[in-house]
């Protein structure tokens, strides 16, 4: 599939996807919705690709969104608008519930929408000059589609403040909330990006999707509720009798390395 927004490499198990509109800050419009939504979809597909990297060409990751979408949405009826929302809330969704591993490659502007894709990225790492910003209430807008992954990555004590104040957040603050998870400097990010990346890689595919399975189990979970402690005590016990785990426990005894990371 070409795409007019973006582009997509492959290097070896991993696979990255540039946000192609440099001129323009990789600003969010409805074909980079489009196209990225469908690029993560296929990725999905795609057996060869076990570890997915998002990164922005030129001076930004991405500064939100495009100046000129956003005054034809002003011009939308209700239910127009609500299509369009449903359009960004699904690319959202898509990348957050990927089953393999996401990694945002964060330098420059990461603002409003892109502050987003940090979020719900499974891992983000940022150049100490990245800055983050939920700016929608200075256009009489408010973080909606975003929201839920922002509060959930920074906690709601945070987000009430960024999400009223628009404040810009520089690096080592979003270091500091959770949105992000290391800083390096801008010579070191993409070496950076790739160690992660490659241990991403050594774990089994179906584990990686399980795990994060797990995860969105856990995230209103708690060591109190026994239905809980019951389910995952059962998730375990499924995996353990699977292909995937008699395979790695066998390479671990005897010393090699699993076939998923001869692939």
């Amino acid at each position: 599939m070409s795409h007019s927004t973006l582009e997509i490499e492959h290097s070896g198990k991993v696979a990255t996807i540039w946000l192609n509109r440099p001129e323009l800050h990789n600003a969010l419009n409805e074909v980079l919705i489009a196209e990225l939504t469908e690029a993560i979809r296929q990725l999905n597909r795609n057996d060869a690709v076990r570890v997915i990297v998002l990164a922005g060409r030129g001076k930004s990751f991405c500064a939100g969104a495009d100046l000129d979408w956003m005054r034809r949405a002003a011009g939308y009826s209700e239910q127009e608008n609500l299509a369009d929302a449903q359009k960004l809330a699904g690319m959202l969704k898509a990348i957050y519930r990927s089953a393999k591993p996401v990694i945002a490659r964060i330098h420059g502007a990461a603002m409003a929408g892109g502050t987003g894709l940090a979020a719900v990225c499974d891992i983000a790492i940022a150049t100490d000059a990245a800055k983050f910003a939920l700016t929608e209430v200075r256009l009489g807008l408010i973080p909606a589609t975003i929201g839920p992954y922002v509060a959930d990555a920074i906690g709601p004590r945070q987000a009430r403040r960024y999400f009223l104040s628009a404040e810009r957040i520089t690096a080592g603050t979003a270091l500091k909330l959770g949105l992000i998870h290391e800083l390096v400097s801008d010579e070191l990010l993409d070496a950076r990006v790739a160690e992660i990346a490659d241990e991403l890689a050594k774990g089994a595919p179906g584990a990686l999707r399980e795990a994060k399975l797990l995860l969105s189990e856990l995230r209103e979970g708690s060591p109190w509720d026994d239905q809980l402690l019951e389910r995952t005590a059962g998730r375990i016990a499924a995996i353990r009798a699977g292909e995937e785990a008699r395979e790695g426990l066998a390479a671990f005894f005897e010393k090699r390395a699993p076939n998923w990371q001869q692939q």
